[in-house]
């Protein structure tokens, strides 16, 4: 029967015998002792005094004397008593040497006289080496103790990987949706390891590397459980950060350490998560790179493809930063493949969530592909946790199943953010920003090329005292110069708003956080996307990455103030533009901005269809029981809406000229430092 490769073997044979050894020798000193105990009862011996011996000499009493240095024991010739009983042999330590005259004396007495040299016995050299023995033991049981088990202490250059079991409960690539291109490429990877024959036979090579790239929360590392799952192979598994610690050369000895297990159990595959860890570019950070670190990345380097073959092992890797990490890493011949784990598509929002749902019990009106589409732009963390949402909220109201208004309330909980029912807000600040958000829908409504605008509510949220979201109808990854132009001048509704009704001495700070987004938004459009006749078709400006101390600090990127001020006055001219067109807007329909101001102070929050109502220019329902309801969703009277901190409009950020499409929104601020 051949040997499993995933089994650990039994190394603890050899820890077995050594315990047992150190037993068995700890019970033959314990004889020993017991022997020299029993031995030394066999005979007393009474101690006496000097003054005693010298009268038991005397009267003549003393048969024979054994000298042991300034020990004398001897025996007697008839038996004496003193205060514990009788004894015939005695012992006597001298107060000095043994002079001339004592032995005189004892010639005298015709006293046998004997000298032996003083020996320890075997119960005195174990009992002045017994303490020794103890120390040496205790520091043997320490060091075995740190360095076995789980405790290694003293094995710092050891890796610290995790071998994955067969008992370790499984994931498979059917737990794993919305990256289908993902899934078949490392399914390729599987394919070679069980089969190599099926690609050298052509010539092909076993890959050395694939690097798993994409936004946080996308399932990278999920996709590399079931990999682990999937290939029926050894599968260790470490963190990026598990290589460097506080001694110098441990990420090194740790790397070579790992490929020797590697080597051990190939063919297999090496998980390492968060690269970017130990992979970072060389040289970068001000006064040289950190040594440790690219000692540890050079380790890797060289482990992956060096001098000596890694025939069978494959690396694994998962980064979000694929841009940081050194370009020795990311070649051919290290990392072959890089698979790009992105955003899920409307398709694979839809297979995320039946995957999650599938442990909830649902109601029968839950319709996940209109959940899907209602959640554009969020990851699969993001899906599950509305999942986990939407369960807690339906166990809240002590329902047996989870009903599509629990997803409902979940996903605008967690896209749109937290009701804050508890502040209260004067007439005059509800007045204010109903008025505001009425300005946003209005623009929203009017303006073509815009996405449908969602829900508008007054009630305050986060930081924002209200709020006005969007939902594109399908997936967007690109944008167009018409989309932007419209998004500008719906950001500056609600301020053109406030001073049409209210006059420009009674604006507010709320709409700092739409005039910092439409700057950005403008910028970006003039800097980086080419859409100013003034400044043409020049990319000017800092990249949009993070900034990268050691590269970055390499590179110039100087504008001309010509150039700068041009730009400043291009991002002001299209300002000014959307803010106008904003005016033109509301003032030509301010009827409506009326009708859905005092729709907002009479209801607090509307739902897509009420929107559609009054851009109808029909009157909505009464309000049957408002006070009575509970807080539903969309389609009830009191929706969750909004939180600033998450990415508006997709404009904010990202790797693209855009990120992947999010649920826009508009609010008015609450507080001086969102503005």
């Amino acid at each position: 029967m051949s040997e499993d490769p995933i089994r650990p073997k039994d190394d603890n044979r050899l820890g077995r015998l050594s315990k047992n050894t150190a037993f068995l020798m700890m019970m033959v000193l314990m004889l020993l002792l017991a022997v020299q105990f029993v031995r030394g009862e066999e005979e007393t011996i009474e101690e006496i005094t000097f003054t005693e011996f010298r009268s038991q000499l005397s009267s003549g009493n003393i048969h024979e004397v054994t000298v042991i240095d300034r020990k004398i024991e001897g025996e007697l010739r008839a038996p004496s008593a003193n205060q514990n009983g009788e004894f015939i042999k005695f012992g006597v330590t001298l107060p000095g040497d043994l002079t001339d005259g004592l032995l005189a004396d004892l010639e005298a007495g015709d006293v046998i006289v004997k000298a032996e040299t003083a020996e320890p016995g075997w119960g005195t050299f174990l009992i002045t080496a017994l303490p020794w023995l103890l120390f040496i033991a205790f520091w043997i049981w320490i060091f075995r103790t740190m360095q076995g088990g789980g405790n290694k202490a003293f094995q710092f250059g050891r890796s610290k990987a995790k071998m994955i079991s067969p008992d370790t409960p499984k994931v498979t690539f059917a737990d794993v949706a919305g990256a289908d291109e993902a899934k078949q490429e490392l399914q390729e990877i599987i394919e070679f390891l069980k089969d190599p024959a099926k690609f050298s036979r052509l010539g092909g090579r076993l890959p050395k590397g694939v690097l798993l790239v994409g936004p946080p929360g996308t399932g990278k590392t999920l996709l590399a459980r079931a990999v682990a799952g999937e290939a029926a192979r050894p599968f260790f598994q470490m963190s990026g950060s598990d290589f460097v610690e506080m001694f110098v050369g441990v990420g090194a000895s740790r790397v070579r350490d790992l490929f020797e297990q590697g080597k051990a159990h190939a063919p297999c595959i090496i998980f390492v998560d968060e690269i970017d860890a130990v992979g970072r570019h060389r040289g970068a950070g001000l006064g040289g790179g950190h040594d440790e670190r690219e000692q540890t990345l050079n380790a890797l380097l060289v482990e992956m493809d060096g001098f000596e073959s890694n025939e069978g092992v494959i690396l694994l890797a998962a980064t979000n930063r694929p841009d940081v990490l050194d370009p020795a890493l990311l070649r051919p011949g290290r990392f072959d493949r890089q698979v790009v784990v992105d955003m899920p598509d409307v398709k694979g929002r839809e297979g995320i969530l039946r995957v999650h749902a599938k442990k909830l019990p649902l109601a029968d009106d839950v319709e996940l592909s209109v959940v899907a589409r209602g959640t554009p732009g969020m990851s699969g963390a993001d899906l599950e946790n509305v999942c986990n949402e939407a369960a807690l909220l339906a166990a809240r109201r002590n329902a047996d199943k989870v009903a599509m208004s629990d997803f409902e309330q979940a996903k605008d909980k967690i896209m749109l953010g937290t009701e804050r029912r508890s502040l209260v807000l004067t007439e005059e600040e509800r007045t204010l920003t109903a008025y505001h958000e009425a300005g946003h829908v209005v623009i929203g409504l009017k303006v073509p090329g815009l996405d449908p605008v969602h829900k508008v509510s007054i009630v305050p949220r986060g930081r924002a005292l209200g709020i006005t979201a969007s939902l594109p109808k399908e997936d967007r990854h690109s944008y167009k110069k018409e989309w932007l132009e419209g998004q500008l001048a719906m950001l500056f509704g609600g301020r053109v708003a406030e001073e049409m009704i209210f006059g420009p001495e009674s604006v507010t700070t709320g709409a700092g956080n739409d005039i910092e987004r439409a700057t950005v938004m403008a910028r970006r459009m003039v800097t980086t996307f080419g859409m100013s006749e003034v400044i043409g078709l020049v990319a000017i400006g800092d990249s949009e990455q993070e900034v990268f101390l050691g590269r970055e600090i390499m590179q110039r990127r100087g504008v001309s103030e010509h150039t700068a001020r041009l730009v400043d006055q291009e991002i002001k001219r299209m300002i000014d533009d959307a803010h106008e067109r904003a005016r033109k807007v509301l003032e030509e329909h301010k009827d409506l901005l009326e009708d859905f101001a005092q729709a907002l102070l009479e209801r607090e929050t509307l739902d897509r269809t009420e929107i559609e109502i009054l851009a109808r220019g029909e009157k909505l329902p009464p309000l049957a029981g408002l006070e009575d309801e509970p807080l539903t969703l969309a389609g009830s009277k009191r929706p969750a809406i909004a939180d600033k901190s998450a990415h508006p409009l997709g404009i904010m950020g990202g790797e693209g000229p855009l990120p992947g499409p999010a649920p826009g929104y508009h609010d008015r601020d609450g507080e001086l430092e969102g503005c």
